[in-house]
C-alpha cells in the first residue's frame, strides 16, 4: 500500500499532516518544530529537516534465551511506542536507530529474567516479564523522545521436542487419572453387587428357613391327626406314609421339569424303607460325633 508524504513542499510552504511533526532547520542548525497544517519557511534559510510520526508503532523483538532447567525457548515480544510530541528534537538527534535500541533493550530483560525461572514458571509469569519491559524501556527511552505504550508477550514456544513431550506427559496424566476414575467406578459397581448379593443370600437363607419351619409344623399336625383318627397306627407308620408320598412328589417334579436330565434312582417298594433308613443313621451318626465333641 503506498503511503502518502508527511510534509508536502510548495515554494515558501509546507503542509504538515494529522499526527506527524516536521523538523525545521535554519542554516543546517535545530530551529524548531511544525504541527499539522500549512506553515510558511524562510526561503534559502529554512528546511525541513525531516518529519516524525506521532501515531503509535509495533515493533515484534524475537528473543532465543534458555531457562534454569536447560530448556531453550524461542520468545516474542510486541513493544507498543511513539514519539513524545513534546520531544520531537530528542526522537530525532539522540538516535539514529529507535529499532534496534529498543530490541536491544528487550533482549536484554529476557536474557536476565528467564534464566531465572523454570519452563512452567516462565509460561506463568509471562505478565512479569512483559511489564518488567516496558518499565525498563519506559525508563531508557523516555530518555530519547520516546513513550512505551505497551508491552506485550505474544509468543513463548520451547523446543519442538520438549513440547512434544510435555504434550505426551499431559496426555499420560489424563489417562491415569481416566484410569483411576474408571478402576473407583469399577470398584463401587462391585462392592454393590456383592451387598446386593449378600442381601439376597440372606433373605433366601431366612425363607427357606421359614418354609421348611412351616413344612414341619405342618407334618407334625398332620402325624398328630392321622394318628389320632386311626386306631393302631404310630407315628412310624404316619412317618412311612408320608416320606412314600414325598418320595412320588419328588419324581414327578422331576418328570415335569422342562431342563431335566437323566437321572439313576434306586426305585421299587423297598426305596422309601431304604431312604428312611438312610436318614435315620445318619441322624443317629452325627448326634453321635457331637456328642463325642462334647
Amino acid at each position: 500500500m503506498s503511503m502518502m508524504p508527511a510534509t508536502t513542499n510548495c515554494c515558501c510552504f509546507i503542509c504538515v499532516r494529522q499526527r506527524n511533526a516536521a523538523i525545521i532547520e535554519r542554516c543546517g542548525a535545530f530551529s524548531g518544530t511544525y504541527g499539522a497544517g500549512c506553515h510558511m519557511l524562510i526561503p534559502c534559510i529554512q528546511t525541513v529537516a525531516t518529519s516524525l510520526s506521532l501515531r503509535i508503532k509495533q515493533l515484534d523483538v524475537q528473543c532465543e534465551t534458555k531457562t534454569k532447567d536447560n530448556v531453550f525457548v524461542t520468545i516474542v515480544i510486541s513493544v507498543q511506542f511513539q514519539v513524545i510530541e513534546s520531544q520531537v528534537k530528542d526522537a530525532h538527534y539522540k538516535l539514529t536507530n529507535p529499532h534496534a535500541q529498543i530490541k536491544s533493550y528487550v533482549e536484554d530483560v529476557i536474557r536476565g529474567a528467564i534464566p531465572q525461572k523454570t519452563l512452567d514458571d516462565s509460561f506463568s509469569s509471562k505478565d512479569a516479564l512483559a511489564h518488567a519491559v516496558k518499565d525498563q524501556l519506559q525508563e531508557k527511552m523516555s530518555e530519547f523522545g520516546y513513550d512505551i505504550v505497551k508491552a506485550l508477550v505474544t509468543d513463548l514456544s520451547p523446543d519442538r521436542g520438549v513440547k512434544a513431550s510435555m504434550n505426551e506427559i499431559n496426555a499420560q496424566k489424563r489417562l491415569k487419572e481416566a484410569s483411576t476414575a474408571k478402576a473407583d467406578g469399577e470398584k463401587i459397581l462391585l462392592v454393590k453387587a456383592a451387598e446386593a448379593d449378600k442381601e439376597a443370600k440372606y433373605l433366601s437363607g431366612l425363607g427357606v428357613a421359614q418354609q421348611r419351619s412351616a413344612i414341619v409344623n405342618g407334618l407334625k399336625g398332620s402325624i398328630s391327626d392321622f394318628a389320632g383318627g386311626v386306631e393302631g397306627t404310630t407315628p412310624n407308620d404316619v412317618m412311612d406314609l408320608l416320606l412314600l408320598t414325598q418320595y412320588f412328589d419328588t419324581i414327578k417334579d422331576i418328570g415335569n421339569n422342562p431342563g431335566r436330565k437323566t437321572l439313576f434312582l434306586n426305585h421299587g417298594p423297598s426305596a422309601v424303607s431304604q431312604l428312611q433308613a438312610t436318614l435315620r443313621d445318619g441322624l443317629m451318626n452325627g448326634t453321635k460325633a457331637n456328642d463325642m465333641k462334647r
